[in-house]
């Protein structure tokens, strides 16, 4: 059998359709070993952390220190997610972060650890660090994922204590939104990126996180991608991680996370599963003006990357080869 064939029967078993498969096979044959080897090049061993959007640059820190100090891929997730969630002036994740229409912040969070235990909340409400929370639901219950007022309950119960979320400057923001009531989300601008942490530690155990304030402005009680596992984010320790950003929405819909270690588990580097991932969306989408959604993907080798729709999305990786630095996503649209 031909590696075509091979390749045709792969992502038939994923159910990608015709039209999508024709499209993806071409991709595939264009770009599958450029994108292996400049994922293999980047791998310079364990421990790698990886993080979404600028704002990644202090989460990797934070759980850079633990991973040198010998600790787990778990607690270096979630020492990272808290510094962004604890910052005010990150305006997406956390206190600080954009309310909704109703003038509420509420925070959506997930965490997943090497054993595939994973814990979730969303619709949380006055409590600074979701992060800690989920692992809680992870840790302390037979669930994974507690929402609302029942989650806000539990992390009280836990020894959580109320925080307002609603800075002064957050305020003032959605005062002024108020005048126009205008709910149009603009790509990389982060008015609705969250922050996607990604760890393998140094007994190459990978564990994962994601964080978000939400979209910017949106019905009281929305909930988008970055809470629910498979979505916004999913690893699977024997294969690899990842995670998404964007609008929540779109990646739902095509269980974005999930499928992206999914591809990675047939063989293909990370960004080739990011960016297989990003095309089924783009596939799916008739407009996607102004539609952003990007990835990022670590393997059980160290090998890391992402892949985004449209141009402007970035990321944070530190390792041992290269420090912390930021690294900008390839994309399958570019500017005109």
């Amino acid at each position: 059998m031909s590696k075509d064939r091979r390749d045709f029967l792969k992502l038939s078993a994923l159910g990608i359709g015709a039209v999508g498969g024709t499209v993806l096979t071409s991709c595939l044959n264009e770009t599958s070993t450029d994108t292996r080897v400049e994922d293999k090049k980047r791998a310079k061993g364990k421990p790698v952390v990886l993080s979404t959007w600028n704002h990644g640059i202090p989460a990797n820190e934070a759980a850079w220190n633990l991973l040198k100090a010998g600790k787990g891929s778990l607690d270096a997730i979630e020492a990272g997610a808290r510094v962004v969630e604890s910052d005010p002036k990150v305006r997406t994740v956390g206190k600080g972060g954009y309310p909704d229409r109703e003038g509420k912040v509420t925070l959506d969070a997930c965490i997943m650890a090497p054993d595939s235990g994973c814990g979730s909340v969303a619709f949380l409400q006055e409590i600074e660090n979701p992060i800690s929370v989920a692992r809680k639901v992870m840790e302390e219950t037979p669930h994974v994922m507690m929402v609302g007022e029942g989650a806000l309950q539990f992390a009280l119960e836990q020894g959580f204590e109320k925080t307002n979320l609603l800075t002064e400057e957050a305020k003032k923001d959605w005062q002024d939104w108020l005048r126009t009531s205008e709910y149009k989300p603009k790509i990389n601008i982060e008015n609705h990126d969250t922050i996607g942490l990604l760890a393998i530690d140094a007994e190459g155990n990978l564990s994962g996180g994601c964080t978000t304030s939400g979209a910017a402005w949106k019905l009281h009680g929305r909930v988008g991608d970055s809470p629910i596992i498979g979505a916004g984010l999913f690893l699977d320790n024997e294969v690899g991680a990842a995670c998404a950003t964007g609008l929540g929405e779109a990646v739902v819909r095509v269980a974005g996370s999930a499928m992206v270690v999914e591809m990675m588990r047939m063989g293909m580097s990370p960004s080739e599963a990011c960016k297989q991932v990003v095309q089924r969306i783009y596939d799916k989408h008739r407009d996607v003006k102004d539609l952003q959604v990007g990835f990022i993907a670590l393997d059980k080798a160290g090998n890391y990357g992402g892949y985004s729709l449209h141009p402007g999305f970035n990321y944070a990786i530190c390792n041992d080869s290269g420090g912390n630095r930021m690294e900008d996503a390839k994309s399958i649209l570019t500017k005109k």
